[in-house]
């Protein structure tokens, strides 16, 4: 049996909790709620004059990064570091406006990818 234990001497049985629908709605919330947390940190972790793209911050799911962006109500997350894999820009002039004053390098409309972009953790950096 696939039992959880609660650190009490309890133990919950996985699957009569997850066979409760109200139950599963309440772990993928809070798995997706995790991801988005995931992705909100991603994101602040990229250094001024740097950028990364959808993919980085949400891997396997960069989409998921556009929506959690779009819905941030967070005035001090830079979205704006965030940009498409190929260096072009979701929120167009007013994007280009806030990187080129954090000296972010363009090569034509697109950010200049080889000398702005940060793989990996941006904690390295």
């Amino acid at each position: 049996m696939n039992t959880l234990g609660t650190g009490t001497g309890t133990h919950l049985n996985l699957k009569s909790m997850l066979d409760d629908e109200s139950a599963k709605t309440r772990v993928e919330d809070g798995l997706a709620r995790t991801r988005e947390l995931e992705v909100l940190e991603r994101v602040r972790g990229i250094p001024e004059g740097f950028v990364r793209t959808y993919g980085d911050v949400s891997p396997g799911a960069p989409r998921f990064a556009g929506t959690v962006l779009f819905h941030a109500d967070d005035p001090d997350l830079p979205w704006w570091r965030v940009v498409r894999a190929d260096g072009s820009l979701a929120k167009a002039d007013r994007q280009r406006a806030l990187l080129l004053a954090e000296g972010v390098p363009f090569r034509g409309g697109r950010v200049d990818m080889g000398r702005a972009h940060i793989d990996g953790d941006t904690e390295t950096v």
